[in-house]
């Protein structure tokens, strides 16, 4: 028997497409647009996502078996663009990526991304190849983040407690 999670249901309708999300009527159009759904059928699939959750079905959405039935959205709009409704579904996913967070169920490689802007200030870290490559191309030096700032912000953002740094809140 399926139970209805009327919380993860009132979380995606109070997003700010609350009006809009009841004229969802499953043309199927965001799957059928969908970069992901395309190279991955069987894994990845926008519309189910957003019936799940309009429905309050956390096991198909929060609980599911393979994370990539969630995590695989790469936020490009595709979906947006293309429904006929104007339903931002890249915000559902985006609630729905964050509710996975909080639950610590998010995957490794993005708790890690975020470890690495959170202990570096940018995504990739400055290497001495890159400085030595700018150099040979006369490219000027790239200024370094100003790390304590950017955890500040992130800080804020309780990001340090979902990473486990310094515990502050």
């Amino acid at each position: 028997m399926v139970s209805v999670d009327y919380e993860l249901r009132k979380k995606v309708m109070d997003a700010h497409i609350h009006d809009t999300l009841k004229y969802c009527y499953q043309c199927n159009r965001c799957t059928d647009n969908c970069p992901i759904s395309k190279v991955a059928p069987e894994r990845y699939d926008p519309r189910s996502i957003i019936l799940s959750s309009f429905l309050g079905i956390k096991p198909s959405v929060l609980e599911a078996e393979d994370p990539f039935a969630l995590w695989g959205c790469t936020i490009c709009d595709t979906c947006d663009e293309v429904c006929p409704q104007n339903i931002e579904l890249t915000e559902i996913f985006a609630i729905l990526k964050n509710m996975s967070i909080k639950r610590g169920e998010g995957p490794e490689y993005y708790t890690q991304q975020a470890s690495t802007i959170y202990e570096n200030g940018k995504a990739i870290p400055m290497q001495s190849a890159i400085e030595r490559r700018r150099d040979d191309l006369g490219l000027p030096k790239i200024e370094a983040p100003d790390v304590q700032e950017i955890q500040t912000i992130l800080n804020k953002s309780k990001l340090n407690v979902i990473l486990d740094k310094n515990k502050e809140e």
